[in-house]
């Protein structure tokens, strides 16, 4: 077969503005899979591929970031059958508008594991003579943890909650194999188990490679040379790598494993002598237009987009129509909804909303992912965050004293007052609102919920309040495309 790299383009050789080339790329859409992996660089060329189409419309570039599971997710307000995500909100999974976005999703998604596992075939059991040094395990590694992020991505969104009365039910296939064929579907608990494996080997390959072990996140261009190896952030790096295995323990309802993954990970990179990551905002005293909206120095790993302006223009700018507007409000200045889930005046996180006007009037707006000439991470879509590792030692914690205790250290860092809750109900109760708080616009707090079995969620109908969620919709059906192959 040939392994076909979507969308790589001359524009990825000037990937990250006015550094030096990441890696010379051919542009070309599609490469003879012997001659990509003659060479050390063809090796790279084939895994830059893989994170440029992780950037998609269809998965983390808009779908599974900003756009439709933050509207399950209940962030927005809406009300009006017309809106281009109304479905979305109101679970309509087999209405066009939402079937066709949850088809694009697992058809992009289950053609980059594909990619992986070409990527990971070629690389070879241990070695590999093209993959010198660090290389062989930075490749591989890499390829083994996306291969693993995606399947437990397609899980959380396509197969049941996790319990022992459905974690044997076929819900998704784990896909090993370079060639195109019809796996077998198999339970979460399997899926789970699969995943966790392939992100234990990572960790090991990445253990003995990673230079964000040693040198933290190179966040700037190699002086001396080749970016291969620089600017962590935007790779499945060692460190969000093992965020990932504790994201998938917590997801398995294995508490203890996720608890002591995440502790681990915070001695590391939060150790004041040699810090990889820090708690808070990159530019405190900046204006709020060129705020440190991202959290640029808690984000594990990110992906890169040049055009992530368009995610503001395309959602949250005020020039947008109602119908099209992913707004807090009735699309309008009312900051009801926004005041209900901050608690203290001071957060840092209030930043990011902006009262704006035009023509039409003014309008409460999120911008998050706008670009601004001196904010800084402005190609960055944040996937994993330091904050869910540390909420997942406040919720994993064997005492209300420790959970309160990470959970305040959050707080800390978002210039908030420090709470002192009462029991562990209520200790649960604020790490979910801290979550919500933290991940708006990364597609995180509907698989939140769905872990939970949360029963009580915001309400798209209204500007306060709840409604009832019934648990089978948490559940996405399999798209037709999937079922059309099955023959059932």
């Amino acid at each position: 077969m040939k392994f076909t790299i979507l969308s790589i383009v001359a524009s990825l050789g000037l990937l990250l503005g006015g550094c030096k080339k990441w890696i010379d790329v051919k542009p070309a859409d599609r490469l003879a899979e012997n001659q990509l992996f003659s060479t050390t660089q063809g090796y790279l060329t084939a895994l830059n591929g893989v994170y440029v189409e992780l950037a998609n419309a269809k998965l983390y570039g808009e779908q599974m970031s900003v756009s439709a599971l933050d509207v399950m997710a209940q962030y927005y307000f809406m009300n009006i059958s017309t809106h281009r995500f109304y479905d979305h909100a109101v679970f309509g999974y087999t209405a066009d508008r939402a079937r066709s976005t949850f088809d694009d999703m697992w058809t992009k998604a289950y053609e980059l594991i594909l990619n992986c596992n070409t990527i990971i075939e070629k690389c070879g059991e241990n070695s590999n003579p093209l993959l010198k040094g660090p290389y062989f395990g930075i490749v591989k590694g890499e390829a083994l943890a996306l291969r693993a992020m995606l399947h437990l991505d397609m899980l959380r969104l396509f197969g049941p909650i996790y319990s022992e009365a459905d974690k044997t039910r076929p819900c998704i296939p784990y896909n090993t194999s370079s060639r195109p064929a019809v796996s077998a579907l198999l339970g979460s608990e399997e899926i789970m188990n699969k995943v966790i494996d392939d992100l234990t080997k990572a960790a090991v390959l990445l253990k003995e490679s990673d230079p964000v072990i040693t040198s933290g996140v190179r966040a700037g261009s190699n002086p001396t040379g080749s970016n291969d190896l620089y600017y962590r952030q935007y790779r499945l790096n060692y460190y969000a790598v093992k965020a990932l295995l504790a994201r998938a323990y917590l997801w398995k309802q294995d508490k203890g494993n996720a608890l002591s993954t995440a502790r681990e990970i915070l001695t590391a990179v939060l150790d004041p002598a040699k810090p990889v990551f820090r708690i808070g905002v990159q530019n405190p005293a900046a204006a709020p237009s060129d705020f440190d909206h991202m959290i640029v120095n808690e984000v594990m790993f990110s992906l890169y987009t040049i055009n992530r302006q368009n995610l503001y223009n395309n959602f949250f700018t005020p020039d947008l129509i109602k119908e099209r507007r992913l707004s807090f409000n009735n699309n309008d200045d009312n900051q009801t909804r926004k005041n209900a889930l901050y608690d203290d005046q001071n957060d840092v996180r209030l930043k990011a909303w902006m009262t704006q006007t035009n023509t039409n009037g003014s309008f409460l707006t999120h911008v998050k992912y706008g670009v601004t000439t001196n904010g800084p991470g402005p190609n960055m879509i944040p996937l994993i965050r330091l904050s869910e590792v540390i909420l997942t030692v406040a919720e994993c914690a064997p005492t209300l004293e420790e959970g309160t205790t990470f959970l305040n250290l959050l707080r800390t860092g978002r210039n908030c007052v420090s709470l002192a809750p009462a029991t562990t109900v209520q200790l649960k109760d604020f790490i979910t609102r801290e979550f919500r708080k933290e991940v708006i616009g990364e597609g995180q707090m509907f698989f939140y919920y769905k872990r939970n079995s949360t029963t009580t969620i915001p309400n798209n109908a209204n500007l306060t309040g709840t409604k009832q969620m019934i648990l089978s919709n948490y559940v996405v059906p399999l798209p037709l495309s999937e079922i059309s192959v099955r023959g059932n």
